[in-house]
């Protein structure tokens, strides 16, 4: 797929690193597998990967988490 970002760049297979913030909280979430921009590094989540992404910082949210670094869980 193209980026839409910089209408360049071919997608492929890769792993990034996702940071979400939400209020107090920073989660950051290693490993998570996308399709990232070769031309501009920008990343898109498939939506099962993305819901997981967003449940892992939720749970560090309810834990009052300030700051997690933690590996995806698949």
């Amino acid at each position: 797929m193209y980026c839409v970002i910089c209408k360049n760049g071919q997608t492929a297979p890769g792993v990034v690193t996702v940071t979400l913030v939400r209020g107090e909280t920073t989660v950051v979430i290693k490993g998570v597998p996308a399709e990232v921009c070769q031309n501009c590094g920008e990343y898109y989540l498939c939506e099962a990967t993305a819901q997981k992404v967003y449940q892992q910082a939720e749970d560090a949210v309810k834990r009052h988490a300030e700051v997690e670094i933690i590996r995806f869980a698949a």
